[in-house]
């Protein structure tokens, strides 16, 4: 899978273009806001985009899936637990000043479920503690975590529906995959899990847990 990383805020989010390079289809995950990149990469590729993938129900991630949906066609997919961030406001956290676009998903995603990108195939892990619904999308070696594992540090759990010890268990999980996988969070800087494994220092607490 061909991955471009797009940064389209203040709030150093991160959305990710996939493509399948034998067939060209794509997937996009968590457009947050729209931006002259990502609205040019969803026009060229039209109805070549299957997928935008969402980790989590907050408005930073999810906030243009409709805007990106009413312009390609494609299927949005979100975790049944954080589905009501597409609908209202308050669950996205959204605010008064953000505009929200209430959506209804194509798929409620959930463990285990393989999402097929032309020949690809992007793996859900459920991954809850940021949010309740929060997941990571496993592609060949590239883990895409949202904002539950990032550089050197992790999701915060002191928004509705974060828990600590679920955002620990969630860590755990990673940290005990088979091999190296690039990590590329929701926010900041890209990792390793080797890296991570190393000198995170959640991940060391989640493993003596």
């Amino acid at each position: 899978m061909i991955v471009q990383t797009l940064h389209t805020s203040e709030m150093d989010n991160n959305t990710y273009w996939l493509t399948d390079p034998s067939t060209g289809l794509c997937a996009v995950i968590d457009p947050g806001f729209p931006s002259a990149e990502l609205t040019r990469l969803a026009d060229e590729a039209g109805k070549k985009l299957q997928y935008i993938l969402l980790t989590h129900r907050h408005f930073d991630h999810v906030g243009a899936a409709a805007f990106y949906k009413q312009r390609t066609g494609a299927k949005v997919c979100i975790h049944a637990k954080d589905a009501c961030g597409l609908s209202s406001g308050f669950f996205s956290l959204a605010g008064a000043n953000v505009p929200s676009h209430p959506l209804t998903p194509d798929y409620t995603i959930s463990e285990g479920d393989r999402i097929r990108v032309g020949e690809s195939i992007v793996t859900v892990l459920e991954t809850p503690g940021h949010t309740v619904g929060s997941v990571t999308f496993w592609c060949d070696g590239d883990l895409f975590t949202g904002d539950t594992l990032f550089r050197l540090g992790a999701g915060r759990t002191d928004l509705p529906t974060g828990h600590y010890e679920q955002l620990l268990a969630s860590l755990k999980r990673l940290a005990e995959l088979r091999g190296d996988y690039r990590v590329l969070p929701g926010h900041g800087k890209p990792s390793t899990l080797d890296v991570e494994r190393a000198m995170n220092p959640f991940l060391s607490e989640a493993c003596r847990s």
